[in-house]
């Protein structure tokens, strides 16, 4: 009796040791299950929560990024390109904006009222604005950064939101933009002793279009140099851009030909100076270049409409698609 309970207590004790073993690694993977429970509310919890496809079964679906094709590279390489040219023209423009505001010290604070109305300050802005945009595109095309194209997107559309509301202004607001260019010619005349840059372009307009003034050469009486009652030599006068014959023997700048042009009458100053304003011919000059204003809309739009086209491509090579393991 005690050899027959030994034997039995022997294997008895194999299987339970050997029960045991076989238990340590079951009891290990119910530790690594998103939820451990009773037997009892196993099924309640089965038919209470909809697990995610994911969660029901692990490994069944997987984020794959494809590999890109020859085209999607050249795409690529094509952007970082275009970009880094609108990149190099942004800083050009920014660095010719603030050359301009230093040299002439509007970025000091006692001229800092006048820097609304300076030109340069459209060079400042547009430049900044290009490159930090151009900046984006450059960097999320050769990083293949989801963000930075997207911001690049978003920048991009915003510009052609704006060029397009701005369009849309100007042809509702057409007959009022006579009085605005008007305006904008009669402060030229009236800085153009202090704006070196509005004195280039007030004498390039006069050359050009072969006019004086805005309705006529009398016009510029409102410049303090240039009236009667203002001291110096150049009281009475006009700007040398409006001679007839601006050079001195044809080879040298005659910056005297017109002073004391406004005290002759009309006769005699029409065989010095031109007698006719620049607005009516600014304004039949403008009418004539409507087709080249619209060309060059459209194709800054289109130029705009590639960067955001070779941005979408990539943003849509770079995006993980779920496919099943």
């Amino acid at each position: 009796m005690a050899l027959s309970t030994a034997w039995l207590s022997r294997p008895r004790r194999a299987a339970g040791s050997g029960e045991s073993t076989r238990l340590l690694p079951q009891a290990s993977k119910l530790v690594e299950l998103p939820y451990s429970s009773s037997d009892d509310d196993d099924g309640s919890l089965a038919g209470d929560v909809d697990l995610p496809t994911a969660e029901q079964d692990p490994g069944a679906w997987c984020l794959f990024l494809p590999t890109p094709g020859t085209f999607s590279q050249c795409v690529r390489y094509l952007a970082f390109l275009w970009n880094l040219l609108f990149f190099l023209l942004g800083l050009l423009a920014l660095a010719v904006g603030v050359w301009g505001l230093l040299a002439k010290g509007f970025l000091g604070g006692e001229h800092l009222a006048l820097l609304g109305s300076d030109p340069m300050l459209l060079f400042l802005l547009v430049g900044l604005g290009a490159s930090t945009v151009s900046l984006a595109g450059c960097l999320g095309a050769l990083r293949s950064s989801p963000c930075l194209l997207r911001f690049f997107v978003g920048a991009v559309l915003a510009f052609v939101g704006l060029e397009v509301l701005g369009g849309l202004l100007l042809l509702a607001a057409r007959h009022r933009l006579r009085d605005a260019l008007r305006d904008a010619l009669l402060l030229c005349l009236l800085r153009y002793q202090e704006e070196p840059d509005l004195r280039f372009l007030v004498d390039e307009m006069q050359r050009s279009l072969q006019c004086c003034g805005l309705g006529s050469y009398r016009d510029w009486e409102t410049n303090p140099y240039f009236n009667c009652s203002a001291p110096g030599v150049q009281a009475c006068s006009v700007p040398a851009s409006c001679c007839l014959d601006p050079w001195q023997n044809g080879t040298v700048a005659n910056d005297q030909c017109a002073f004391g042009a406004l005290r002759l009458g009309d006769m005699a100053a029409s065989t010095i100076v031109h007698l006719g304003g620049c607005m009516a011919q600014l304004s039949a000059w403008l009418r004539g270049q409507a087709g080249s204003i619209m060309t060059g809309a459209a194709v800054l739009v289109l130029v705009e409409a590639t960067g955001v086209l070779m941005a979408l491509k990539m943003l849509r090579d770079i995006t993980p698609v779920e496919v099943r393991d």
